[in-house]
């Protein structure tokens, strides 16, 4: 067998990894879903690895899973960044993008994405706008902002916004390298509960924790609250706590060096959702435009 997986099945895994569910990737890959099947499965055999595990939830990544998508998003980057480099921009659109953010989508999701389409698209000024999503919401609204990229798993059902998920990234326990949860595959609220918890505030993290917390009964053993993720890390890395975060803002080392693994939760917990925003009932842009259009075929 070839060890070298076609960029389809890289497309595949990508799609399971981004929907979490094989129906909803052959939806969005217009494909089988046996097809999808069969290519993942492909891939794990020539990798020697399980990358997903299956739930109630969907499909699942598994921490070698977690760390093939790594990899896998650089490859599409650099073929996008390939075809980009020598696309004709001749012509090309012209105008001002007034695009909002929140904090999250600014560190760990923007970058790139907006890299490219400023290669793209070089007659487009973009002007940045970090906010709260009350702010931007706001500002979306009031027609100050054209377009914003948010954690669109925030936005109530009734807003006024229109939006367009790009991403969904599960979340998981994050523990020290030493740490006696790590024995176990998944690990429960309940347990959880029994270890200090550093809780991150940003981008309302406290907030949508409750949405899981609540229905459980019961409410995890908060040391510190605070609004950097890096703290988190560090606290975590050093031993001093656990969280629950999303695979997004994941990295396996902390400031220190020291490590950090995440694990599987036994409870049903929310997807953190990436996603555009803009005001309902109202047309956007050429830029705006075209900026949805790249965002939506973009691999991060």
């Amino acid at each position: 067998m070839s060890r070298d997986p076609s960029l389809r099945k890289l497309r595949y895994f990508l799609a399971v990894a981004e929907s979490g569910k094989v129906t909803q990737a052959a939806v969005d890959l217009n494909v089988s879903q046996s097809s999808i099947t069969t290519g993942v499965r492909e891939i794990e055999e020539q990798l020697g690895v399980v990358l997903f595990r299956r739930s109630a939830q969907g499909m699942v990544l598994t921490q070698e899973g977690t760390r093939f998508l790594h990899q896998v998003r650089h490859v599409f980057q650099a073929v996008d960044e390939a075809f980009d480099s020598l696309q004709d921009t001749s012509g090309s659109l012209t105008g001002t993008l007034e695009l909002a953010m929140s904090y999250t989508v600014a560190g760990y999701f923007m970058p790139p994405l907006l890299a490219r389409f400023q290669r793209r698209y070089p007659g487009v000024q973009v002007r940045l706008h970090e906010a709260s999503r009350p702010d931007i919401q706001a500002g979306l609204l009031s027609g100050v902002f054209d377009l914003a990229i948010v954690l669109t798993s925030n936005i109530d059902r009734g807003s006024p916004l229109d939006r367009q998920p790009l991403i969904r990234s599960p979340r998981r326990l994050w523990v020290s390298s030493h740490h006696p949860l790590l024995s176990r595959e998944a690990v429960s609220l309940q347990e959880v509960v029994a270890y200090p918890y550093i809780m991150l505030t940003v981008d309302e993290a406290d907030q949508t924790a409750l949405k899981y917390w609540q229905p459980s009964g019961l409410s995890p053993s908060v040391l510190f609250h605070t609004s950097s993720v890096e703290a988190v890390r560090s606290m975590v890395a050093n031993g001093t706590g656990i969280s629950i975060l999303s695979d997004m803002v994941y990295r396996p080392w902390s400031l220190e060096g020291r490590r950090i693994e995440h694990i599987d939760l036994a409870d049903p917990i929310p997807t953190m959702e990436v996603g555009l925003a803009w005001a309902k009932h109202t047309r956007l842009s050429g830029p705006a435009r075209a900026f949805a259009d790249l965002a939506m075929s973009f691999t991060p």
